[in-house]
């Protein structure tokens, strides 16, 4: 009987962990996102608070990113089509942030534990790159277009002027800055109502 208990238990949490981490079932309005994932509308809130990055914009970058896939990653490559050779970086979780750069971020601003698949580190990992791109090249928080170039290319490509040679990348950056703009006008209309708590929701 407490094997069975146990089993049962295990494989709950596995079901709960499987709902909790998969995509947002319409990626494509930020508050049917934050309605579905409370707990993603409180980090991303957790990380404007920390870093002064509109809510909009890492969503935006996120999107673009992962899909909001917890476990995203580049493609496979393979020798003669048929032997696996490793992925072309090694680029992780919601964020895709790469692997030196995150250390960048566990040194200076995230923590021992944190882990690019958990959305409240990548959201606030996005945060802290956006602050350095900020800082390092000027850019302001509220350029969805550039601070996508700068999140892709480093700080340093970007300085460089390495994306004026990527037609392609700088498309993909207008996607982001629409997508960015839909996402904010989409924000302003239920902000209010996703800040009040549960029971005043509930109430009213």
């Amino acid at each position: 009987m407490k094997f069975k208990l146990v089993s049962l238990l295990t494989f709950l949490s596995i079901m709960l962990a499987g709902c909790a981490s998969a995509p947002p079932k319409n990626p494509e309005n930020i508050c049917d996102i934050f309605e579905e994932k409370r707990d993603w509308f409180d980090a991303a809130q957790a990380s404007k608070e920390r870093w002064g990055t509109p809510v909009h914009i890492p969503m935006a970058i996120m999107y673009q990113e992962s899909s909001f896939r917890y476990d995203a990653a580049p493609p496979m490559e393979y020798f003669l089509w048929i032997i696996p050779i490793g992925r072309a970086s090694d680029a992780y979780g919601y964020s895709q942030a790469k692997t030196p750069v995150w250390g960048e971020y566990v040194d200076d601003a995230g923590g021992f534990f944190s882990d690019r698949d958990d959305f409240d580190d990548a959201v606030d990992f996005i945060g802290w790159y956006m602050n350095r791109s900020n800082r390092i090249n000027k850019v302001s928080k509220w350029d969805a277009y550039a601070q996508y170039l700068n999140y892709h290319e480093g700080h340093g490509g970007y300085r460089r002027g390495s994306y004026h040679k990527k037609p392609w990348l700088k498309k993909v950056a207008k996607k982001v800055e629409a997508r960015a703009k839909r996402y904010s006008e989409q924000y302003w209309g239920c902000k209010d109502d996703l800040q009040q708590n549960w029971f005043m929701r509930w109430l009213f």
